[in-house]
C-alpha cells in the first residue's frame, strides 16, 4: 500500500508543479501565433522576451528573468527554463497548443518550483495569464 502523503502539486521527480489548461474556440495556429508574438510573450513570459526556436537559445526579459529554450515544436510546444532575477534556482515552463475540435487546448505547465508558496503564486499567475489570453482571442470567435 502506498502511504505517500506529498503536499498538493509536489511530484517525486519535478518538485512542485502547476498546470493550467483551457479549450478555446480559436484555431490552434491562431493561438500559437498570439502566444509567440511580442504581445503574447510579454503576457506569459515577461516584457521584452524574445525567444529563438533553436535548443539552447537564451532570452532575458525587462525584469531580468533569464532562461533558455529546451524544446520547440512549431505550432505545438515550447519548453524553456525560467529564472527570475534573484531566484535561487530555475524552473521549467512548457506551453502546448493542441487541436480540439474546431478550437485548441492551451496548456501552461511549470515545474521544479521550490515550495508550496511558489506553486500558489505561480498558480495565480497562470490563471491570470489564461484569462487574458481568452479575453484577447476568444471574443473574435463568438
Amino acid at each position: 500500500m502506498n502511504h505517500d502523503h506529498r503536499p498538493t502539486g509536489l511530484t517525486q521527480d519535478a518538485g512542485f508543479q502547476i498546470g493550467v489548461s483551457r479549450t478555446l474556440p480559436v484555431p490552434p495556429a491562431e493561438v500559437w501565433r498570439f502566444l509567440t508574438s511580442p504581445e503574447g510573450l510579454a503576457l506569459w513570459l515577461g516584457e521584452g522576451a524574445d525567444i529563438g526556436t533553436e535548443h539552447g537559445s537564451s532570452y532575458t526579459t525587462a525584469d531580468g528573468t533569464t532562461g533558455e529554450v529546451r524544446g520547440f515544436r512549431e505550432g505545438a510546444r515550447l519548453r524553456l527554463t525560467h529564472r527570475p532575477s534573484g531566484a535561487v534556482a530555475e524552473t521549467t515552463v512548457q506551453v502546448t497548443v493542441t487541436p480540439r475540435g474546431e478550437g485548441a487546448m492551451l496548456r501552461f505547465h511549470q515545474e521544479r518550483l521550490p515550495d508550496a508558496a511558489a506553486r500558489a503564486e505561480r498558480r495565480e499567475h497562470w490563471y491570470a495569464v489564461m484569462e487574458t489570453v481568452v479575453n484577447s482571442l476568444a471574443p473574435q470567435h463568438r
